[in-house]
């Protein structure tokens, strides 16, 4: 027997930056995984992330993660997704830099 489908978000990496980015509703991409579309359709979870694969000049290595609805929007799911929504790990700069 199949899995139900549990909700998702798009995420991929910014090609020139590296940063991990989010899909919107609005086809727009995001550094903040609380803006990203929440996506609880299996087909159309399939259809946005083809959207997505389709940008190759901007981004890289698309994929749905897990997510779940937050009070302020999609949450995490998985530590590997809130690890990356954090930003890099190794010293402060991007997303950690701002929070400083």
């Amino acid at each position: 027997m199949a899995r139900a489908f549990t909700p998702k978000v798009v995420t991929a990496n910014d090609l020139i930056e590296g940063d991990v980015i989010y899909l919107t509703e609005t086809d727009q991409w995001t550094r903040h995984h609380n803006e990203a579309e929440l996506i609880e359709d299996e087909a159309h979870a399939q259809l946005r992330l083809l959207f997505a694969s389709g940008q190759p000049a901007k981004v890289v290595g698309a994929y749905l993660a897990d997510a779940k609805a937050g009070p302020d929007g999609p949450e995490p799911v998985h530590f590997r997704e809130a690890f990356r929504a954090k930003g890099p790990s190794n010293y402060a700069h991007g997303k950690q830099e701002t929070r400083a």
